[in-house]
């Protein structure tokens, strides 16, 4: 791996969408984008997840074209700042990843696991990339009526097993597994994955969580996503008791706490 995972880090977001669920249009401007970035590395984040395609539900699908205008000059203009950040990119798109890669992006993360590019495993083993890879069903568009599971963690598991399989036969060696909160599941369906998450740890891979101010929060507490930081800091905790190695979030200074507060207990294990 590019980075010793045994204790958890940090994976800041930057968004250069005008349309993700929590700070779409934000970031799309270099000067803000810089700004995000700079508080992010200031704060504690050994990553940076840049991305262009908003994967909320219902989101607008753009161009291949228009996705890499968007970040790859991001990427680049993040690098020249800060050149030994470590940034990941956030497509489904091989082309795009490609792009990422060349502009300085050194890690490719996948939200549909390869299943909505053929070219995506064999693009990320030629860039020797490592790649995170998470479960979802169907597309951004679709999701919302894909979470007709009869056991959800057996079913993701199973999902791992044979993706990961796949993409390592294609020759990629470093993975990382995301379950997906959110993405083809119910809030309570997220829920119960979160409480058996430990279970993922079978697979002998890191795993990476993804909760930051979803609607599993914002929804159970009837509140808006604005207002679920407090409710993002409670399930990472749970989170990482449960074995993550990677907690990607909107908020870094609090997840770099929970990590440090989470940390104090394991001598008492």
């Amino acid at each position: 791996m590019l980075i010793d995972l045994s204790k958890p880090k940090v994976m800041g977001i930057i968004n250069v969408t005008p349309d993700s669920f929590y700070d779409g249009g934000k970031t799309t401007k270099q000067n803000s984008i810089l700004h995000q970035a700079e508080k992010m590395l200031s704060e504690g984040a050994t990553f940076l997840d840049v991305g262009g395609y908003s994967s909320r539900p219902n989101a607008t699908d753009i161009s291949t074209e228009e996705e890499i205008s968007r970040v790859v000059p991001a990427i680049e203009s993040i690098l020249k700042q800060f050149p030994e950040v470590l940034i990941s990119v956030d497509t489904f798109r091989s082309n795009v990843a490609n792009e990422a890669v060349k502009a300085g992006a050194c890690i490719v993360n996948d939200i549909s696991g390869g299943t909505l590019d053929p070219a995506m495993f064999s693009t990320v083993a030629k860039l020797k990339a490592p790649y995170i890879l998470m479960h979802m069903r169907g597309t951004p568009q679709t999701m919302v009526q894909q979470t007709n599971y009869d056991d959800v963690i057996k079913e993701v598991i199973y999902f791992f097993s044979e993706r990961v399989a796949q993409a390592r036969q294609t020759g990629i060696n470093d993975i990382i597994i995301d379950p997906g909160f959110g993405f083809a599941k119910t809030k309570e369906q997220s829920f119960e994955l979160l409480q058996k998450s430990a279970l993922l740890k079978q697979l002998d891979l890191p795993i990476l969580t993804g909760v930051s101010r979803k609607s599993m929060i914002y929804k159970t507490l009837d509140i808006s996503a604005k207002e679920a930081l407090n409710g993002t800091t409670v399930l990472n905790t749970l989170a990482l008791q449960k074995g993550t190695s990677i907690l990607r979030v909107h908020d870094v200074k609090e997840a770099v706490e929970c990590i440090k507060l989470t940390e104090m207990l394991n001598p008492y294990l």
